[in-house]
């Protein structure tokens, strides 16, 4: 890399986010270590002055990486830039070695034995333990292989709650940070997206203790028990979402999920995309693909084109895109518009340009004349065989959903009289918390605050009350000498064979 002394400020960029620390300010101007430096670009993209610029030479006796898109040149005894590899002796070897199972066994940690992975009965339709310090509704045992269970079941009012909602699609919903509306009332926010995906995060207790909670509250056990829920998003568009279904964006119903970015389609399918056309672009909103100069086409043996695009550079053949209502969730309409140039001194008449999305579902193929122009021709063969391969690989777009609380509070007097020991037992593995019968995460940390996917739960399981606040049903489950040991409700424990499926004691009678 190479400064240009006059140009540079020393403002400390460059300094600032290499990922080797090769650079440095000497008197006000940045240089540049040749013994550390990887020529990764880093210092390039943040220069805002246009001082620094690629040498264009490889660094001597410096090493190609080619194990992700920056393709480091790697100095003797240098690092990458990922600090994952390094030049030692002339070869490229893992600064980490493979790691086997048994050396992060005691970090991972083990599981919940296998007694206590299910609970006994379900707290769906348990009830409410009010006020918290007397027992659960139910207390059951169950004698399983050669231990004693216990599960512990309570449906529990909590206002540290909320629903992440995952709706896929790349279509532009808003902006990050955007508020979300039922009707006229704000009861969330958008979140960063997934891959592929748009992120909405519904509720919380500030917004359920805020002046919209019961409409919050709503929304929340809507969406949890998987009815059709109409929002809004400010300075955005209209959706309707129901867990397991298709969102529907603006009064259309979103399709396809796309298969990967544009990088992506293009590392899945650049030897199927050769033979459809000699330049392929794969429009995405993050990363859109060119594969002539991308690593998957100089794999596949793609010949350079000249095809500039007019997206910013990322890496070679990867370019940041934009947001629209276009191809790919860009602002490109007309496929031609992501064209910025073609060098002709590289490409050739006759010259075929595929331009596509990450979903194959929109599709046209160009012939590039002796003057640079571009005419589109009708699709061949192989190119619309190319297209249906990428959109077969697509899942079909749906929305789906995490309920996520805490229940570190009150609630946990009715399973003991000393509730921290619930909360260590929790975290410790000796009490397994599921909801409807279903396993979720555990956030580390204190308290008990979970995650659980809305459709391994009952419909239905979900209410919310005017306190407000929603109504989740939890299980714990353990080992019965466990319980005793917190000092659990003991003298509350029935046989399973007690209970029947309503809730009501059976012929059994009282444990």
């Amino acid at each position: 890399m190479v400064v240009d002394a006059d140009k540079c400020i020393g403002c400390g960029f460059c300094v600032r986010d290499c990922p080797v620390e090769a650079v440095r300010i000497v008197k006000k101007k940045a240089q540049i270590d040749p013994l550390r430096c990887t020529t990764c670009g880093v210092c390039v993209r943040v220069c805002e002055q246009g001082a620094v610029t690629a040498a264009g030479e490889r660094p001597e006796a410096a090493l190609e990486c080619g194990h992700c898109p920056i393709k480091c040149w790697v100095p003797p005894s240098g690092i990458g830039a990922c600090h994952r590899y390094r030049n030692q002796d002339g070869r490229l070897v893992r600064t980490t070695p493979l790691v086997p199972f048994a050396a992060v066994r005691e970090i991972v940690g083990p599981g919940p034995r296998p007694e206590i992975q299910q609970p006994v009965v379900t707290a769906i339709g348990a009830g409410t333990t009010y006020p918290c310090c007397k027992p659960a509704p139910h207390i059951v045992r169950e004698r399983r292989g050669a231990v004693d269970v216990v599960t512990v079941v309570t449906e529990v009012p909590l206002s540290y709650s909320s629903v992440i909602v995952k709706v896929d699609t790349d279509i532009p919903i808003g902006q990050e940070g955007a508020a979300v509306y039922a009707g006229k009332r704000e009861v969330g926010m958008v979140e960063t997206e997934q891959y592929g995906s748009k992120m909405l995060h519904i509720g919380g207790v500030n917004r359920l203790t805020g002046p919209n909670g019961f409409a919050v509250a709503r929304t929340i056990t809507d969406i949890a028990n998987r009815k059709p829920v109409k929002l809004r998003i400010e300075n955005g568009s209209r959706l309707l979402v129901q867990v397991g279904k298709p969102p529907v964006v603006d009064g259309r119903e979103v399709a396809k999920m796309r298969v990967g970015c544009g990088s992506a389609t293009l590392g899945i399918f650049a030897p199927l995309l050769k033979d459809a056309a000699d330049e392929v672009v794969v429009l995405d909103a993050h990363i859109t693909g060119l594969m002539s100069r991308h690593v998957a086409g100089t794999f596949a043996g793609v010949k350079p084109t000249g095809v500039g695009l007019k997206f910013k550079q990322s890496t070679p053949g990867r370019y940041f895109g934009d947001h629209g209502a276009g191809w790919g969730g860009t602002s490109i309409t007309d496929p031609l518009k992501v064209i910025d140039h073609i060098d002709m001194t590289v490409g050739w008449p006759g010259m075929t340009v595929l331009i596509t999305e990450t979903t194959g579902q929109n599709g046209a193929l160009f012939e590039v004349g002796a003057d640079a122009a571009l005419g589109e021709i009708p699709l061949t063969d192989k190119a619309r065989f190319a297209l249906k391969a990428i959109a077969d690989s697509c899942e079909p777009s749906r929305v789906s959903a995490v309920y996520s609380a805490g229940s570190g509070g009150s609630a946990r007097a009715g399973v003991t009289r000393f509730p921290i020991k619930l909360t260590q037992a929790v975290h410790a593995g000796k009490a397994h918390l599921t909801v409807g019968g279903a396993g979720g995460f555990i956030w580390p940390g204190g308290g008990i605050s979970f995650l659980v996917d809305v459709e391994r739960v009952l419909p239905g399981s979900f209410y919310w009350t005017p306190t407000p606040a929603t109504i989740c049903p939890l299980e714990y489950t353990m080992l019965v000498a466990d319980y005793e040991a917190m000092g659990g409700h003991v003298a509350a424990m029935r046989p399973f064979k007690a209970v029947d499926p309503a809730g009501e004691e059976g012929e059994g009678g009282a444990g």
